[in-house]
């Protein structure tokens, strides 16, 4: 049987744990490889399973993107279904409404003037990773603010609007990675933003903002109880929204100004899990990825 990796043109075998996790599976006796989703060689239709990974560059081509999830013939992890609804952030809003603790978010269309600005503020697209066109406002650059807001609708993206946590300067981001509906690690980011700026990017083939490829920006901690029972509300609302239990899930959060864990995302479509950061995370996925397979 035949397990494909998706990931994007470009390669990520220098910052993803993709290889390991084709090692790992090959130790097991799959057949395994990593190719980039628009690879139209890639044999995606015969494939025993197509696990989507590291398809970092599909925000930058979403259409195309959901129609190639769609399209597959072949078993695709997560489900489809799953994909399309986490490709877009307006889906916190539906997390929101299920009563899960969610950073307050206000979606601005195209078309649509900037809402009012109260204090620090975070804007971004709706369709964004790796801090691409986004960036932290405080009250004397709301003009820059407005002006990002702007050039995310002249390319006819949707803009979010989410108050600055101060929380994420202090004591950073918490990642809680469930693997096959079971908590594998926990991570604590650092601060990505900094004040009073869009975020800077790399010229690459990623072309992630910068911070992102500081090697210490993220590793293992110990996570607390309030922090795992917010990931396992996420993960039942996932569960019962789409009937099924996601391979892979990574809730993002931080803690409010009363010191309570909210939800900032959930990452079910390309998540970097950190799998080398962590004792067995990289056999947990390749395991978990092998009970994925169809029987025969």
């Amino acid at each position: 049987m035949r397990v494909v990796l998706a990931s994007f043109d470009g390669g990520s075998k220098d910052v993803s744990d993709d290889p390991a996790i084709v090692a790992a599976l090959r130790r097991l006796g799959v057949h395994a490889d990593v190719r980039p989703w628009t690879d139209r060689d890639a044999g995606w239709d015969e494939a025993a399973l197509i696990v989507v990974r590291t398809t970092w560059d599909y925000t930058q081509r979403h259409a195309q993107f959901v129609a190639w999830v769609r399209s597959q013939t072949s078993p695709v992890l997560n489900d489809p279904a799953l994909l399309v609804w986490n490709s877009d952030k307006h889906y916190l809003d539906d997390v929101a409404a299920a009563g899960i603790p969610t950073v307050p978010t206000t979606f601005v269309r195209p078309g649509r003037p900037a809402p009012p600005l109260p204090g620090e503020v975070v804007v971004k697209p709706t369709v964004s990773a790796g801090g691409r066109d986004t960036g932290r406002f405080g009250p004397s650059t709301h003009e820059a603010a407005a002006a990002l807001i702007a050039h995310i609708h002249r390319s006819g993206r949707t803009a979010m609007v989410q108050p600055f946590v101060p929380t994420v300067d202090e004591i950073g981001e918490t990642a809680v990675v469930l693997v096959d509906g079971q908590v594998s690690h926990v991570l604590r980011k650092q601060a990505v933003l900094r004040p009073d700026e869009v975020a800077p990017v790399r010229a690459d083939a990623l072309g992630a903002a910068e911070a992102m490829y500081d090697p210490d920006l993220v590793r293992a901690c110990a996570g607390q109880d309030d922090e795992l029972a917010l990931a396992e509300r996420v993960l039942g609302y996932v569960r019962d929204r789409f009937g099924t239990t996601p391979l892979q899930l990574r809730v993002d959060m931080l803690r409010d100004a009363t010191g309570a864990p909210q939800l900032l995302e959930v990452e079910g479509v390309e998540p970097h899990l950190y799998l080398t950061e962590t004792t067995g995370g990289v056999e947990r996925m390749a395991g978990a990825i092998v009970r994925r397979l169809p029987p025969g």
